[in-house]
């Protein structure tokens, strides 16, 4: 860890990681539909093929497939490559993204001489849990409980 968050600190950046958690989540909602139409288009052209269409018809679906589906590997790349940059705007301020679909993170804090993580989830206001370097989310506890 370079960097020790305040709850004063992690607060103020909440904002920002909101807005990059957000993102990610509906970035990621995209990636995956877009996956699975890839997917579909796939099963689709395979079976298309096998089922003894016309001879010009035929020649023709496999060069649109191939180019509607190079097109969703573009798109999808373009999401991973903006999905990467968010994430490490994240490492950049120290902050570990932990889930994105829950958008959980952790803001690095000394507490008492000890290194702790604090313990944020989009739908929060603020910062208000914490929890031990190796606890996790299931060992969080409020920051009442580090006075």
């Amino acid at each position: 860890m370079g960097r020790f968050y305040t709850i004063d600190t992690a607060n103020e950046r909440l904002p920002e990681v909101r807005a990059i958690l957000e993102r990610l989540r509906e970035q990621r909602a995209e990636l995956i539909a877009l996956r699975d139409e890839l997917a579909a288009r796939r099963r689709g052209r395979g079976g298309a093929e096998e089922g003894g269409s016309a001879e010009g018809a035929r020649s023709a679906r496999p060069a649109k497939a191939a180019s509607d589906a190079e097109a969703l590997r573009l798109r999808m790349r373009g999401i991973i490559d903006q999905m990467e940059a968010a994430v490490q705007q994240l490492v950049d301020w120290d902050i570990s993204l932990r889930d994105i679909e829950s958008g959980l993170v952790d803001f690095p804090a000394l507490a008492n001489g000890r290194q702790i993580w604090l313990c944020w989830r989009l739908g929060e206001d603020e910062i208000g849990w914490w929890h031990e370097l190796e606890a996790g989310f299931a060992g969080r506890r409020p920051l009442i409980d580090l006075a």
